[in-house]
C-alpha cells in the first residue's frame, strides 16, 4: 500500500472537497453568525438638547433619553445564507477560497487517508479471518487525523478567512488572491505562528472526524457485505458513506464552529484579541449565544458532509480499481 494509499487519498479528497466547497463556505458563514454583530446607531444618541420634564410648582429637571436596546440581526438558513452570498458579492463568491481547499486538500486529507491505510494494513494480522476490530480503525482514525491537521492547519486557515472574508465591510476585507498570498501576508504581518492559530482545534476535530468518518465507512461497509445487504458496488459504498458523513458531523461540529470563529478572529497590532484560546471562544459563544450555537451550521455541515463523504469514498473507490495493477 504504501505511497500508493496517499495518492489514492489524496486524488479522492481532491475532487471531494472542490465539488462541495459551497457547501463549506455556507456553513462557515452561518457558524460566524452571531459573533460580534456590528453596533446599530443609537437614535437617542444624535439628540444634543436634554429632555426636559416640567412639574407645576419645582423646577426644571433634565431626564436623560432612554437608551435604545440595538437589535440583535436575524439568524437566517442556508438557503437564505446562499441566496444573499449570490446577490451580494457574485456566483463567484461560492467559490472563494477555493485555492485554498485544494492546498488543504493536498496536505491534510492526503495524509491522513494514506496514513490510514498504512496503520490499518500494519496492525491488522493478515492470518485473521476477522477484520479488524473497530477499536483498532478508531485508533488510526484518531492518529492519522492529528498528523494530516498538524501539516494542513496552515491552508485551513486560509480557507476560513478567504470564505469568510465577504461577509465582513468592505473596509475590513483581507482581499486574499490566493491562499499564497493569504499564507504569506499572515506570516509577515502576524507573524509565522499565526498560521497555527487554532490548531489545537483543528487537530481535535480531524481527529474526531477521521476516527468517526473513516472507522464508520469500513464498519459499515463490512456489516453490509457479511450480512449480504447488498454486494460490494455504488450502493454499498453510497449507503456507508453516508453512516459515515452523518457520525463524522454530529461529533465534529461543536469543534468546527469554535475553530471557525478562533481562526476567523481580527487581531489588530497592540490590542488584546477576541479570544484568549479555544477554551475562551467557547465559553463565550456559549453565554453570548446559548449552548446551541455550538452546533450553528450543523445543516450545511451535514448537507456538505454526506456528499463529501459519498464523493470521497465512491471515487476512493473508483481510484482504487483504476490503481490496483499499480
Amino acid at each position: 500500500m504504501g505511497l500508493k494509499g496517499f495518492v489514492e487519498g489524496g486524488i479522492a479528497s481532491i475532487v471531494a472537497g472542490c465539488s462541495t466547497h459551497p457547501l463549506d463556505l455556507i456553513k462557515v458563514r452561518m457558524q460566524l453568525q452571531g459573533e460580534n454583530p456590528a453596533p446599530r446607531p443609537n437614535p437617542a444618541v444624535h439628540s444634543l438638547r436634554p429632555a426636559l420634564a416640567f412639574h407645576p410648582g419645582s423646577v426644571h429637571r433634565v431626564v436623560p433619553p432612554m437608551p435604545q436596546a440595538a437589535a440583535a440581526p436575524a439568524r437566517v438558513g442556508p438557503i437564505a445564507v446562499g441566496v444573499r452570498l449570490v446577490q451580494q458579492e457574485g456566483v463567484t463568491a461560492l467559490f472563494s477560497g477555493v485555492s485554498a481547499t485544494v492546498l488543504r486538500q493536498c496536505l491534510y486529507s492526503t495524509t491522513r487517508m494514506g496514513l490510514y491505510e498504512v496503520l490499518k494494513q500494519k496492525w491488522s494480522d493478515p492470518n485473521a479471518k476477522s477484520t479488524m476490530p473497530l477499536s483498532r480503525k478508531i485508533g488510526a482514525g484518531l492518529i492519522s487525523g492529528a498528523v494530516g491537521a498538524a501539516i494542513g492547519n496552515p491552508a485551513d486557515v486560509a480557507m476560513v478567512r478567504m470564505q469568510a472574508d465577504g461577509r465582513l465591510p468592505v473596509a475590513q476585507r483581507r482581499n486574499y488572491t490566493s491562499v499564497v498570498d493569504a499564507i504569506s501576508r499572515m506570516a509577515k504581518q502576524e507573524g509565522v505562528t499565526s498560521l497555527w492559530r487554532g490548531s489545537s482545534l483543528t487537530v481535535n476535530r480531524a481527529m474526531l472526524v477521521t476516527a468517526s468518518q473513516l472507522a464508520t465507512y469500513d464498519q459499515v461497509k463490512e456489516a453490509i457485505l457479511k450480512k449480504g445487504v447488498m454486494r460490494d458496488g455504488l450502493g454499498t459504498h453510497v449507503t456507508a458513506s453516508f453512516a459515515a458523513g452523518f457520525v463524522a458531523a454530529v461529533a465534529s461540529n461543536p469543534v468546527d464552529v469554535i475553530k471557525t470563529r478562533v481562526m476567523n478572529m481580527k487581531v489588530e497590532p497592540g490590542a488584546k484579541p477576541p479570544y484568549s484560546g479555544a477554551l475562551d471562544c467557547a465559553l463565550k459563544t456559549v453565554r453570548a449565544e446559548g449552548p446551541m450555537a455550538l452546533y450553528k451550521g450543523f445543516i450545511p455541515t451535514i448537507s456538505r458532509q454526506g456528499p463529501f463523504t459519498v464523493v470521497l469514498f465512491v471515487t476512493l473507490e473508483q481510484v482504487r480499481k483504476l490503481l490496483k495493477d499499480f
